[in-house]
């Protein structure tokens, strides 16, 4: 499954149209259009979109295909209790650590806005 079908499953999954789908993540229609048919592929500003209107899809499985969806329960449906969050260890590098500069942090909330923070 490509990240083009997997959008189509999200939209399927929601029950939306190419147009809901492009007003629910705040993108040009045509945008839309453009992708499923394979023209363009999806910018990462437009996969932060989905991932803010859909917060029960996993990044992972959207990027990759790797992991399945968190749930299949339509975006629209309050949660009930919230997401458990899990802390992973930083991986260690073989790279200078002086080499590396933060270029943008995005922070996402629970009321599936977003902050980015650039340098």
């Amino acid at each position: 499954m490509n990240i083009t079908e997997r959008l189509q499953y999200i939209m399927k999954l929601n029950n939306l149209s190419a147009s809901a789908f492009a007003d629910k993540i705040e993108v040009q229609r045509s945008s839309i259009s453009h992708i499923l048919s394979g023209r363009n592929k999806p910018s990462l500003e437009f996969i932060q979109k989905v991932l803010v209107a859909f917060p029960k899809v996993s990044s992972e499985w959207l990027l990759t295909g790797n992991t399945v969806v968190k749930e299949t329960i339509p975006s629209n449906q309050v949660e009930s209790e919230p997401n458990p969050t899990y802390h992973s260890p930083p991986t260690p590098t073989n790279q200078h650590e002086g080499d590396k500069k933060i270029q943008k942090i995005v922070v996402f909330y629970s009321d599936n806005t977003f902050e980015e923070f650039h340098r």
